[in-house]
């Protein structure tokens, strides 16, 4: 069963910002977490990113965006909902 994972994104971004968001997407999807990332806006200051990924990844998903945004110093600009 596929469970979705929500990213709710700052849309106030720097340049740095942007690009290690895009990085971050594009590892989801390269490891195989994921083949599609949904936007759609939250309000005037947030995006929420949407994805699916299989129940069994879930746990390792959540660990992989914790640890990539602990490590890009990105606490203000993405969080897991």
């Amino acid at each position: 069963m596929e469970k979705a994972i929500r990213l709710k994104v700052r849309k106030d971004l720097d340049a740095r910002q942007q690009h290690t968001i895009l990085r971050l997407k594009g590892s989801l999807i390269s490891k195989g977490y994921t083949e599609i990332i949904h936007i759609l806006d939250k309000d005037e200051e947030f995006h929420i990113n949407t994805f699916e990924t299989p129940s069994e990844k879930q746990v390792e998903v959540k660990q992989y965006i914790a640890a990539f945004i602990n490590q890009e110093n990105i606490l203000d600009t993405v969080t897991i909902e």
